[in-house]
């Protein structure tokens, strides 16, 4: 789940920075992705914005979730029966893609969208398709990464005091 958040700081996206990250059988990473626009299109010339009047000036039409991006860079043949970790519960488009790979598991940390017919839909298709999903329990609630420390192991980093 660690490194879904740390490929999340990628995003561009002002509102949810969200990450995915894909392990097959043996923990070994075989996929990371995060939300962004599609590759080629300028993510400077295209809407962040989550609401506006008309819909085309919103993220929404547009942008790529971190599931569809980990699926696409994934560095196996395939994800067939990989677990996929992300920030949030995947939507129902996600679901699909989830489903088509062949992924078994979706382990998620936040549902903050649970009441939305998005996500009823996503649980449907997940159980239908026999995929378990379950919400991460973390046993930190930080993650502190110290750039400096390559330099003084064992020393903390002044720049943090």
């Amino acid at each position: 789940m660690a490194v879904a958040f740390l490929s999340a700081q990628r995003s561009k996206d002002p509102s949810s920075q969200v990450g995915a990250c894909i392990v097959n059988q043996e923990n070994k990473i075989v996929g990371i992705g995060y939300n962004g626009m599609p590759n080629g299109c300028d993510d400077d010339l295209l809407p962040w914005s989550r609401t506006a009047d008309d819909r085309l000036n919103t993220k929404y039409p547009y942008v790529c979730h971190a599931e569809l991006n980990a699926i696409m860079n994934k560095n196996s043949a395939d994800v067939k029966g990989c677990t996929m970790y992300v920030a949030l519960f995947p939507c129902n488009e996600c679901a699909k893609l989830i489903i088509q790979a062949g992924i078994k598991e979706v382990v998620y940390l936040s549902d903050k969208y649970h009441t939305t017919p998005e996500m009823t839909a996503s649980r449907r298709l997940l159980s239908m398709a026999g995929i378990q999903f379950r919400q991460f329990k973390p046993k930190k609630t930080k993650i502190v990464i110290d750039f400096n420390s390559i330099n003084n192991p064992g020393m903390p980093d002044s720049s943090a005091i």
